[in-house]
Protein backbone atom coordinates (compact mmCIF):
# COMPACT_ATOMS: atom_id res chain seq x y z
CA UNK A 1 0.00 0.00 0.00
CA UNK A 2 2.85 2.42 0.86
CA UNK A 3 4.52 1.71 -2.49
CA UNK A 4 1.30 2.62 -4.34
CA UNK A 5 1.04 5.85 -2.32
CA UNK A 6 4.64 6.79 -3.12
CA UNK A 7 4.07 5.98 -6.78
CA UNK A 8 0.95 8.15 -6.86
CA UNK A 9 2.82 11.05 -5.22
CA UNK A 10 5.69 10.72 -7.70
CA UNK A 11 3.21 10.67 -10.57
CA UNK A 12 1.49 13.79 -9.24
CA UNK A 13 4.84 15.58 -8.87
CA UNK A 14 5.79 14.55 -12.40
CA UNK A 15 2.49 15.91 -13.73
CA UNK A 16 2.95 19.20 -11.86
CA UNK A 17 6.45 19.49 -13.34
CA UNK A 18 5.05 18.86 -16.83
CA UNK A 19 2.24 21.37 -16.33
CA UNK A 20 4.13 24.23 -14.67
CA UNK A 21 7.81 23.89 -15.52
CA UNK A 22 8.18 22.34 -18.98
CA UNK A 23 6.29 25.16 -20.80
CA UNK A 24 8.69 27.71 -19.26
CA UNK A 25 11.95 26.01 -20.35
CA UNK A 26 12.41 28.10 -23.54
CA UNK A 27 11.91 31.30 -21.53
CA UNK A 28 14.36 30.10 -18.86
CA UNK A 29 16.94 29.33 -21.53
CA UNK A 30 16.53 32.78 -23.10
CA UNK A 31 17.01 34.43 -19.70
CA UNK A 32 19.97 32.20 -18.90
CA UNK A 33 21.59 33.16 -22.22
CA UNK A 34 21.21 36.82 -21.30
CA UNK A 35 22.74 36.21 -17.89
CA UNK A 36 25.65 34.03 -18.97
CA UNK A 37 26.32 35.11 -22.54
CA UNK A 38 27.18 31.51 -23.41
CA UNK A 39 24.93 28.76 -24.77
CA UNK A 40 26.70 26.01 -22.83
CA UNK A 41 26.69 27.99 -19.55
CA UNK A 42 23.01 28.79 -20.14
CA UNK A 43 22.23 25.10 -20.62
CA UNK A 44 24.04 24.26 -17.38
CA UNK A 45 22.22 27.04 -15.53
CA UNK A 46 18.83 25.89 -16.81
CA UNK A 47 19.61 22.26 -15.96
CA UNK A 48 20.55 23.22 -12.38
CA UNK A 49 17.38 25.33 -12.18
CA UNK A 50 15.23 22.45 -13.39
CA UNK A 51 16.79 20.09 -10.87
CA UNK A 52 16.00 22.53 -8.04
CA UNK A 53 12.47 23.04 -9.37
CA UNK A 54 11.89 19.30 -9.54
CA UNK A 55 13.00 18.93 -5.93
CA UNK A 56 10.66 21.71 -4.82
CA UNK A 57 7.67 21.06 -7.09
CA UNK A 58 5.60 19.52 -4.31
CA UNK A 59 5.90 22.73 -2.28
CA UNK A 60 5.02 24.97 -5.25
CA UNK A 61 1.48 26.35 -4.99
CA UNK A 62 0.96 26.62 -8.76
CA UNK A 63 0.69 30.41 -8.80
CA UNK A 64 3.07 32.32 -11.09
CA UNK A 65 5.33 29.52 -12.31
CA UNK A 66 7.50 31.88 -14.38
CA UNK A 67 8.27 34.10 -11.39
CA UNK A 68 8.95 31.03 -9.23
CA UNK A 69 11.32 29.58 -11.81
CA UNK A 70 13.07 32.92 -12.39
CA UNK A 71 13.68 33.19 -8.64
CA UNK A 72 15.26 29.75 -8.68
CA UNK A 73 17.30 30.64 -11.79
CA UNK A 74 18.55 33.87 -10.18
CA UNK A 75 19.52 32.10 -6.97
CA UNK A 76 21.29 29.30 -8.82
CA UNK A 77 23.17 31.87 -10.91
CA UNK A 78 24.21 33.84 -7.83
CA UNK A 79 25.39 30.68 -6.08
CA UNK A 80 27.37 29.62 -9.16
CA UNK A 81 29.02 33.05 -9.33
CA UNK A 82 29.97 32.86 -5.65
CA UNK A 83 31.61 29.49 -6.19
CA UNK A 84 33.65 30.86 -9.11
CA UNK A 85 34.93 33.91 -7.20
CA UNK A 86 38.24 33.30 -5.40
CA UNK A 87 38.39 34.47 -1.82
CA UNK A 88 41.31 35.75 0.23
CA UNK A 89 41.20 32.57 2.30
CA UNK A 90 41.97 30.22 -0.59
CA UNK A 91 44.31 32.36 -2.69
CA UNK A 92 48.06 32.21 -2.22
CA UNK A 93 49.60 35.71 -1.87
CA UNK A 94 52.53 34.76 -4.14
CA UNK A 95 50.09 33.71 -6.86
CA UNK A 96 48.26 37.00 -6.56
CA UNK A 97 51.48 38.98 -6.92
CA UNK A 98 52.42 36.89 -9.97
CA UNK A 99 49.04 37.77 -11.48
CA UNK A 100 49.68 41.46 -10.86
CA UNK A 101 47.39 41.77 -7.84
CA UNK A 102 48.42 42.64 -4.35
CA UNK A 103 46.92 40.60 -1.50
CA UNK A 104 45.74 43.85 0.12
CA UNK A 105 43.71 44.62 -3.04
CA UNK A 106 41.88 41.32 -2.70
CA UNK A 107 41.14 42.02 0.97
CA UNK A 108 39.80 45.48 0.05
CA UNK A 109 37.66 43.96 -2.72
CA UNK A 110 36.43 41.27 -0.35
CA UNK A 111 35.55 43.87 2.30
CA UNK A 112 33.63 45.87 -0.30
CA UNK A 113 31.84 42.75 -1.60
CA UNK A 114 30.84 41.76 1.93
CA UNK A 115 29.57 45.27 2.65
CA UNK A 116 27.57 45.33 -0.59
CA UNK A 117 26.07 41.93 0.26
CA UNK A 118 25.11 43.12 3.75
CA UNK A 119 23.48 46.29 2.47
CA UNK A 120 21.64 44.46 -0.32
CA UNK A 121 20.45 41.79 2.13
CA UNK A 122 19.08 44.58 4.34
CA UNK A 123 17.02 46.16 1.58
CA UNK A 124 13.28 45.58 1.50
CA UNK A 125 12.43 42.67 -0.82
CA UNK A 126 10.75 44.97 -3.37
CA UNK A 127 14.01 46.89 -3.85
CA UNK A 128 16.36 43.93 -3.45
CA UNK A 129 14.65 41.81 -6.13
CA UNK A 130 14.83 44.59 -8.72
CA UNK A 131 18.44 45.45 -7.85
CA UNK A 132 19.55 41.82 -8.10
CA UNK A 133 17.67 41.29 -11.37
CA UNK A 134 19.08 44.38 -13.13
CA UNK A 135 22.49 44.95 -11.55
CA UNK A 136 23.26 41.44 -10.36
CA UNK A 137 21.94 39.43 -13.27
CA UNK A 138 22.23 41.98 -16.03
CA UNK A 139 18.58 41.92 -17.07
CA UNK A 140 17.25 44.91 -18.95
CA UNK A 141 14.48 46.94 -17.35
CA UNK A 142 11.97 45.28 -19.68
CA UNK A 143 13.22 41.77 -18.91
CA UNK A 144 13.24 42.46 -15.19
CA UNK A 145 9.68 43.79 -15.43
CA UNK A 146 8.56 40.57 -17.12
CA UNK A 147 10.46 38.32 -14.72
CA UNK A 148 9.18 40.13 -11.64
CA UNK A 149 5.66 40.77 -12.99
CA UNK A 150 5.97 44.52 -12.53
CA UNK A 151 5.38 47.52 -14.78
CA UNK A 152 8.63 48.82 -16.26
CA UNK A 153 8.16 52.19 -14.52
CA UNK A 154 7.97 50.42 -11.16
CA UNK A 155 11.19 48.56 -11.97
CA UNK A 156 12.95 51.82 -12.83
CA UNK A 157 11.66 53.61 -9.73
CA UNK A 158 12.53 50.78 -7.35
CA UNK A 159 15.95 50.37 -8.94
CA UNK A 160 16.70 54.06 -8.47
CA UNK A 161 15.69 53.91 -4.81
CA UNK A 162 17.56 50.64 -4.24
CA UNK A 163 20.77 52.08 -5.73
CA UNK A 164 20.37 55.21 -3.62
CA UNK A 165 19.98 53.09 -0.46
CA UNK A 166 22.95 50.95 -1.47
CA UNK A 167 25.15 54.06 -1.89
CA UNK A 168 23.96 55.40 1.47
CA UNK A 169 24.68 52.07 3.19
CA UNK A 170 28.17 51.96 1.72
CA UNK A 171 28.76 55.61 2.65
CA UNK A 172 27.82 54.81 6.27
CA UNK A 173 30.59 52.20 6.23
CA UNK A 174 33.07 54.64 4.70
CA UNK A 175 33.18 52.70 1.44
CA UNK A 176 31.48 55.29 -0.80
CA UNK A 177 31.26 59.07 -0.86
CA UNK A 178 28.41 60.52 1.18
CA UNK A 179 25.50 61.74 -0.90
CA UNK A 180 23.07 64.46 0.17
CA UNK A 181 20.03 62.47 -1.09
CA UNK A 182 20.79 59.28 0.87
CA UNK A 183 17.24 58.44 1.92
Amino acid sequence: MAARSASTAASAAHQRFEDYVVPEIPYLYDQARRLTGSPSDAEDLVQDTLMRALGAIERFDGAHPRAWLMTILRNVNINRARRRTPSADDTDPDTLVALGREPADLVDARELAEAVAEVVDGLPEAFRSVLVAVDGEGLSYADAAVALHLPIGTVMSRLHRARRRLRAGLAERGLAPATPEAS
